[in-house]
């Protein structure tokens, strides 16, 4: 039976085994864990119950990364995802005035969208579409955005309140000092090749965390509750003046994870030798039903998660280390209040240096050849201080299709890149 299941998800041809993929797994929950509590902190100012927001975190993010593993056999974990959560708060139901709801009714419809564009094949013709000296950028542009988290959380850098501009953070604070530490920590361990380098920096920056009072155990442990869970309004999400939120929700899901899926393909050396990704319309397909099961679970949005780039670090190659990652978010609806052990200042270090890891893929790209390297460079570097990639993939995007019409080269660009480049453009004026 374990022999059927090891061929099922191809230990054998990606040269992994069971206890790679575990860890790996735990890896990518640890540097995910965060999201338990910080999605529901901003969604309770949408009037979504914590305790509830909670459970719909966990619940939403464990469905949905096991249905990645067992259905696509990627190494790829999905949850709620930062920045989707924020939009749907501050602008939409703060914002317009509407329950919370509704919030998460857009957001269902949001991802039912997107799986139909799926199932037509739009998404994955598109992803096929990007010239691949593109998709080497993406990656690095990914890399340098989680580095660029993995900054802030550790304190390294922080955002001055004055000028909202990044400045250099304040090393007499414990929180920096040990983030720092934890940094080194796991990049002597990167350099010497130990085995779980990545894990192992995150648990002894958090033991760090913990005796500096940076963490503490929990004084109670609350039953789960499970009153957000189909407590959506699909029909009062279909009001005309929703329309133009719900087209923003749709290019940013859409978008987000064609990065973020490129990244981890290239990272875990997923594709084939032009660049394609084994079943990626499985992987879309359950990228979309993920923002449906958030909607539904109160949650908001679940998104590919680029953070699996952990576990792909600790040799996570296959779906087992995604349905590892979804059993420990279903079981953190128990146990979620012993997660905040895990402190940010613990799981900073390992983003910094995943995303060096990630910058390899900046070799691939030929910057002799002008037409791709200035779009290439501009994803790279707008994605950090844009804070978004969509925006940087969109970005681009639309250099790449002027460069080339520039230089008369309309036949090498595929007709889905003018459209795209047009609707990003589109999407750009209207600033919504």
């Amino acid at each position: 039976m374990l022999k059927k299941i090891e061929k099922y998800f191809k230990f054998s041809e990606r040269n992994t085994n069971w206890i790679t993929e575990i860890r790996a797994g735990f890896t990518t929950y640890l540097t995910m864990a965060y999201i338990l509590f910080v999605n529901p902190v901003i969604l309770k100012d949408a009037g979504v119950p914590f305790n509830a927001c909670v459970v719909g975190t966990a619940l939403s993010a464990g469905l949905t990364s096991i249905l990645m593993g067992l259905v696509a056999n990627f190494p790829l974990a999905l949850a709620a995802g930062m920045g989707l959560n924020s939009v749907l708060t501050y602008s939409i139901v703060i914002g317009q005035g509407v329950s919370w709801q509704v919030g998460m009714g857009l957001i269902f419809l949001d991802g039912l969208i997107v799986l139909i564009l799926v199932l037509v094949g739009l998404r994955e013709a598109v992803m096929k579409a990007i010239p691949v000296p593109l998709r080497h950028a993406i990656a690095v542009g990914i890399g340098m955005f989680l580095a660029y988290i993995g900054l802030l959380h550790a304190g390294i850098v922080i955002i001055d309140k004055n000028t909202l501009l990044p400045s250099p953070g304040n090393f007499s604070d414990i929180s920096t000092i040990i983030s720092s530490c934890g940094v080194f920590i796991t990049a002597v361990f990167v350099v010497l090749k130990i085995k779980g380098a990545i894990i192992n920096g995150i648990l002894i920056t958090a033991f760090l965390s913990f005796l500096a009072g940076l963490s503490k155990l929990p004084e109670t442990i609350n039953m789960p509750d499970f009153s957000s869970a189909g407590a959506l309004d699909i029909m009062g999400a279909l009001k005309l003046s929703l329309i133009p939120s719900l087209f923003a929700f749709i290019i940013v899901d859409f978008f987000d994870t064609l990065g973020t899926v490129t990244a981890i393909g290239y990272q875990a050396n997923l594709v084939d030798s032009q660049g394609r990704i084994e079943k990626l319309k499985a992987i879309l397909g359950i990228d979309a039903i993920g923002a449906m099961l958030g909607g539904f679970f109160g949650a908001s949005s679940n998104t590919s998660y680029i953070e699996s780039a952990a576990g792909i670090m600790e040799g996570g190659r296959t779906g087992v280390t995604a349905i590892v990652v979804g059993l420990l978010f279903l079981l953190s609806i128990i146990i979620a209040p012993v997660a905040c052990l895990i402190a940010s200042q613990a799981t900073a270090p390992a983003l910094v240096i995943i995303g060096f890891l990630m910058m390899q893929a900046i070799t691939y790209i030929d910057f002799e050849q002008l037409d791709t390297a200035i779009p290439a460079f501009v994803i790279i570097l707008t994605m950090p201080f844009t804070y978004s990639i969509s925006h940087g993939i969109g970005y681009g995007f639309i250099v790449y299709t002027i460069l080339k019409m520039a230089k008369g080269q309309f036949k090498d660009v595929h007709p889905l890149m003018y459209i795209i480049s047009l609707i990003f453009a589109v999407y750009f004026l209207v600033g919504k």
